[in-house]
């Protein structure tokens, strides 16, 4: 699907169409276009980007189903690639979409291979405001980049009472299946603090390169954007230290479960060794031992063994084994 959006300036309307506004646009001076590519096939978004002198090879990185996060600068355009979080993500088990911004003198071009929330947003923004638009392309790409930042963090923030409640759960009712839990979350932290740095690579050059199509009033929108990127990464580093203490701590009290359960076992063992080394004894078929004509003979054997059991329980208990 392709959503075109133009901006008058004149009028300080927006018009919202399909691709036949592109043709409108290049006939004006001053107006401001928004293109929105959602899940269309490579060779139609290819042909579109060719119209607005997109570079072969950022066309060629924006078609890519993965691809890292990164900044560009061409002689026309700035071209900017995200990853953002897809519309039906709502917690830690998230999916990705690559997000693709070419900004330029009057055009954004924005494409992505699924629906994106943060477009959507700022969709919802320019209906209520139709003249952010005429903040310019810049502004309106910074804008997109923000919202996709906040949805790490979101995520992020709802992921803190969870961690509580396993930390109860690990004293109250231990089960294997919280530290099956606790890996997860550890592999999609370490993916998002992995996204964020590569983000924080972009925003950082956004900050410090010197384009034309980011006006120096866009300083502020950049400070806010470096600062929630900055922010994921450092609450993605915090959570992932949190699920590996959890873990830690899951793992030292399971050992100590199983140390109690192998000291119990040692010490029965212990017990009967010697009760099983008298019964082996008197239990040999000879003719010739004593012991067994003894009329008490039986209960002789018995109370010793009975002692001997008494004896070592008294022992492990001063030294606190049992």
């Amino acid at each position: 699907m392709i959503t075109v959006t133009t901006y008058d300036p004149k009028l300080g309307q927006t018009t919202r169409g399909n691709i036949e506004l592109v043709d409108d646009w290049k006939k004006s001076t001053d107006k401001i276009i928004w293109v929105d590519i959602e899940s269309v096939s490579n060779e139609e978004d290819a042909d579109l980007l060719r119209q607005f002198g997109i570079h072969p090879l950022a066309i060629q990185d924006a078609l890519r189903e993965r691809h890292p996060p990164k900044i560009e600068r061409f002689d026309k355009f700035l071209f900017l690639l995200f990853r953002g979080l897809d519309a039906n993500t709502s917690g830690i088990d998230f999916g990705v979409i690559q997000l693709s911004l070419f900004v330029g003198e009057r055009f954004l071009i924005s494409r992505h291979n699924g629906l994106s929330v943060s477009v959507n947003a700022l969709y919802d923004q320019i209906a209520n405001e139709p003249k952010l638009m005429a903040e310019g392309a810049g502004a309106l790409a910074i804008r997109i980049g923000n919202r996709l930042a906040r949805r790490y963090i979101e995520i992020l923030i709802g992921l803190e009472p969870r961690f509580d409640e396993i930390e109860e759960e690990m004293f109250r009712q231990p089960d294997d299946s919280l530290l099956s839990e606790l890996t997860r979350y550890k592999s999609r932290l370490r993916n998002i603090n992995r996204i964020a740095k590569y983000h924080e690579q972009v925003v950082t050059r956004l900050r410090t390169e010197q384009t034309p199509w980011i006006d120096a009033s866009l300083h502020h929108d950049l400070i806010d954007f470096y600062e929630q990127v900055e922010r994921t990464q450092s609450l993605a580093t915090l959570h992932y230290q949190i699920a590996s203490d959890l873990t830690d701590g899951y793992l030292g009290m399971s050992s100590h479960r199983l140390n109690r359960v192998m000291q119990i076992l040692t010490i029965i063992t212990v017990i009967f060794v010697p009760l099983t080394f008298l019964a082996g004894i008197y239990g040999m078929n000879f003719e010739n031992m004593p012991e067994l004509s003894t009329r008490s003979g039986y209960f002789i054997v018995i109370a010793i063994m009975f002692v001997i059991a008494v004896t070592q329980l008294i022992y492990f208990r001063k030294k606190r084994w049992v």
